[in-house]
């Protein structure tokens, strides 16, 4: 069952996702070289907690971090350690989650550290893309196939490939809520899109091959090629009046 949301919790959303952005952006003012990815995430932690808040990730199913940042060739759901330290030419994944008045925002973000190569920007900037063009896919009537379908082409006209083994949810009361959003798929094809849907869309993109493992710490992902990847997420929630992106505070990112 999909739990659809009505204008009220829609609003109480936004505010969970405007405090999620914000999380973001204070990552993304002190991601530099020399900085540790659990100094980030107490940056993170202390800015949801000081709106409020609590951090979503915190404690779900063990996770012992409030953010997940991964770092380069791994995808997802990489746990912060003071021995993980940022340098010059990374790119650094950092995927967050705020509590708020009974709901959840999610949002995920890739950030150049210094310079960083042409590839690795065009990997950033596709990935971004992609997530606009599901967006486009994101109308009433339509079904999530048509969604996918958006992000995968717009990855694979580029020459990358979209992650298949994780994939987009719901979102709301709980972070993880149905349906499930996969970054690919065939138009025309799945749950038929309505009004008070709030989904998180996420998609995750290598430069190589789509294939990844997760490591023996039972969280982080990696690329099997350990080729780059990129991830860019965003809590929506689509209503008559069309699509509210809850977590895009800075729309220049």
């Amino acid at each position: 069952m999909i739990p659809l949301k009505n204008s009220s919790q829609i609003s109480a959303m936004i505010e969970a996702g405007r405090i999620t952005g914000e999380a973001l952006l204070v990552a993304r003012e002190h991601v530099r070289e020399g900085i540790s990815t659990l100094e980030l995430d107490t940056l993170i932690r202390n800015h949801i907690e000081k709106c409020g808040a609590k951090p979503s990730f915190l404690g779900y199913c063990g996770f012992p971090a409030s953010a997940c940042i991964s770092i380069n060739d791994e995808v997802i759901h990489g746990i912060p350690s003071k021995k993980r330290i940022l340098q010059e030419g990374d790119i650094v994944k950092i995927d967050v989650g705020a509590f708020y008045k009974g709901f959840h925002g999610d949002s995920a973000r890739t950030i150049p550290v210094g310079k960083v190569s042409d590839e690795a920007l065009k990997l950033i900037e596709v990935t971004r893309n992609s997530f606009f063009c599901g967006v486009e896919a994101l109308k009433i009537g339509n079904r999530i196939g048509d969604v996918g379908s958006a992000i995968q082409g717009c990855v694979e006209k580029e020459g990358f490939s979209v992650v298949r083994r994780y994939i987009g949810h719901g979102v709301g009361h709980e972070l993880h809520e149905s349906p499930e959003v996969p970054n690919f798929g065939t138009a025309g094809r799945g749950t038929r899109l309505c009004a008070g849907m709030t989904l998180a869309i996420e998609p995750m993109v290598n430069i190589g091959s789509e294939e990844v493992y997760e490591l023996a710490d039972g969280w982080t992902v990696k690329t099997k090629d350990r080729s780059l990847s990129a991830h860019y997420e965003n809590t929506v929630a689509l209503t008559s009046e069309g699509v509210v992106i809850t977590t895009l505070v800075d729309k220049s990112w």
